[in-house]
């Protein structure tokens, strides 16, 4: 008589949690450092089968990437990278404008040695990306930036706000062509970080409206679009 066949243990919550956010984070830093461009189509089929997931797993990611606006999900079309309108555009620079001196004015205000060092250590990273030329890190990391800074202000829904702010920018700057090197210089970060580590919030302040001001008038009206392999855009 032959033997039923073994059932496969199902996979825990924590283990599906887990396996989505390595996919949400691979797509993720992929936008981030432009390896995706705006407007990608996004297929679940494809990227079922690049992360060896089911599709309904995919469209899980996909829904909180959407819920995030970093992609857009369309009736009987699928997803698609973000491809912010030059208006969208300035919103996103207007929300970062009263966001972030907020966050400023957090962090200096619960401000230590260590945290201090976080951001000497990032800023010691995008540096190194920059004398090696790695456009792609430069980017990510730019935009990381402003990120840890959220982070270290302590606000978990400030911070939240922030990642997909960052996010939208990294796919402005590349849909609207602002070169990375004029964009988001890392002397203009270096200076903000020496403002906080001396706890001057009205310097601070200035310069991170400067800084976002610098990047919103890099910014052209003109864009490239490529088709993207995205077999490519996730090979190991």
């Amino acid at each position: 008589m032959p033997k039923p066949p073994r059932s496969v243990p199902p996979i825990s919550h924590l283990e599906r949690e887990t396996a989505n956010d390595d996919i949400y984070e691979k797509i993720y830093i992929a936008i981030l450092e432009h390896r995706l461009h705006p407007g990608t189509k996004l297929g679940e089929d494809r990227l079922a089968k690049i992360f060896n997931v089911s599709r309904a797993r995919v469209r899980e990611v996909l829904t909180r990437l959407a819920h995030e606006q970093i992609i857009d999900l369309y009736p009987q079309r699928g997803a698609f990278v973000a491809k912010p309108s030059p208006e969208q555009a300035m919103d996103v620079f207007e929300a970062r404008r009263l966001i972030e001196p907020a966050l400023l004015r957090r962090l200096i205000a619960t401000l230590t040695p260590d945290k201090v060092a976080r951001l000497r250590r990032h800023q010691e990273l995008e540096l190194d990306a920059r004398r090696r030329d790695d456009r792609r890190t430069v980017v990510r990391l730019s935009g990381e930036f402003h990120v840890v800074l959220a982070e270290l202000a302590g606000n978990s829904s400030l911070s939240r706000s922030m990642r997909e702010l960052s996010t939208l920018t990294c796919l402005i700057i590349f849909l609207y062509d602002a070169p990375t090197a004029m964009s988001c210089r890392a002397d203009e970060h270096a200076d903000i970080i020496d403002a906080i580590a001396r706890r001057d919030m009205a310097k601070a302040e200035k310069l991170m409206l400067s800084h976002l001001d610098h990047i919103q008038k890099s910014l052209a009206l003109d864009s490239l679009n490529a088709e993207v392999d995205l077999e490519a855009v996730f090979r190991d």
